[in-house]
């Protein structure tokens, strides 16, 4: 029979659908060939892209913009928002409007065009961790900014435009409806408890370990309650902390080792996965929040969204994420 689970932060509830249920070979996933063709994010082509506003690895002599480099950041050629102008705010009656003030920008993860991110060696990995940092950071000095969005679309069905690895950072001027009603949700389950609702997830996924894929010194990764896709995952400090932005080195290095198992898993179960992955973290200047728990969301792209699902609000998924950790735990790596 089919169960409602209700996301407890949220409070969204999400269709199961065991009769449905699929092994992960039943997963078709179109894999475009790799390779070929004109490619703006390959060095020797970083004339073609908006100058750089961070890079790695390249030799301090060289000139900007040029090729050399392990990681480069640059404005997105074609931004959803644009970083010059005012906001503007107008009533228009009972309508309200503001110029399209933000920040768009891509970050090149590996000069090599063949890499994919869950394959990419540790050191390299690691630099893309650091990069959302330093730039999260950076545009937190805009004020007209309340917001970053760090996000990756791993895919064609995902959502990415070009096969070089790559992810994105919009700075955005108002709060993002999601994080809006997760900070919502359990900063209302905080008032009530007095305990942070992700380290009490934490804690009893940890016991129960039914929904636990990984974990390490510093981080978690757990298949949430009430998942809206099949495989889906979140990674998740174990110490509290609201802000990515505030993590060490050693944060950092443990973040990337878990980062890279979780994915490598999930392409072990069906490879060549469409994916995006979503940095949920604290509003800008907000200071540190008891209730809040910074952490990254892994949805893989294996089902449609159609009417019903537009419609209600609701998920169907066919897989109960305890039989999404038993294959995921089962991989060879």
């Amino acid at each position: 029979m089919p169960e409602l689970r209700k996301d407890p932060i949220l409070g969204r509830w999400i269709i199961i659908a065991r009769e449905r249920s699929k092994r992960p070979t039943d997963f078709v996933v179109d894999t475009p060939v790799i390779g070929g063709g004109f490619c703006p994010l390959c060095p020797e082509n970083e004339k073609t892209t908006p100058s750089e506003v961070l890079v790695y690895g390249r030799d301090p002599y060289q000139p900007a913009n040029s090729s050399g480099w392990k990681l480069r950041v640059v404005p997105n050629k074609y931004p959803a928002l644009v970083i010059e102008g005012e906001l503007e705010k107008q009533g228009e009656g009972l309508y309200d409007r503001m110029n399209g003030i933000g920040a768009h920008e891509v970050v090149i993860e590996s000069p090599h065009h063949t890499d994919q991110f869950a394959f990419l060696p540790y050191e390299q990995m690691m630099l893309t961790f650091r990069a959302f940092q330093e730039r999260i950071r950076d545009l937190s000095y805009d004020e007209r900014f309340v917001y970053v969005m760090v996000f990756k679309n791993n895919g064609r069905a995902a959502g990415a435009s070009l096969e070089h690895t790559h992810s994105q950072l919009v700075a955005l001027p108002v709060m993002p409806r999601m994080l809006a009603a997760e900070l919502e949700g359990s900063k209302s389950y905080f008032e009530y408890k007095d305990r942070c609702i992700f380290c009490d997830i934490i804690r009893q996924e940890i016991q129960q370990n039914t929904r636990l894929v990984c974990e390490n010194e510093h981080f978690v990764t757990l298949a949430p309650f009430a998942p809206r896709t099949p495989f889906e995952m979140w990674i998740l400090p174990k110490k509290h902390n609201s802000s990515y932005v505030q993590q060490d080195e050693a944060s950092l290095a443990d973040l990337t080792r878990i980062f890279s198992e979780t994915l490598r898993r999930l392409d072990a179960c069906i490879p060549g996965i469409p994916y995006n992955f979503v940095l949920h973290t604290q509003p800008l200047r907000s200071g540190e929040l008891d209730y809040y728990h910074w952490h990254f969301e892994i949805v893989p792209k294996l089902t449609n969204i159609a009417g019903f699902e537009w419609g209600t609000g609701f998920y169907i998924n066919p897989m109960a994420p305890e039989d999404a950790c038993q294959y995921l735990g089962q991989v060879d790596l």
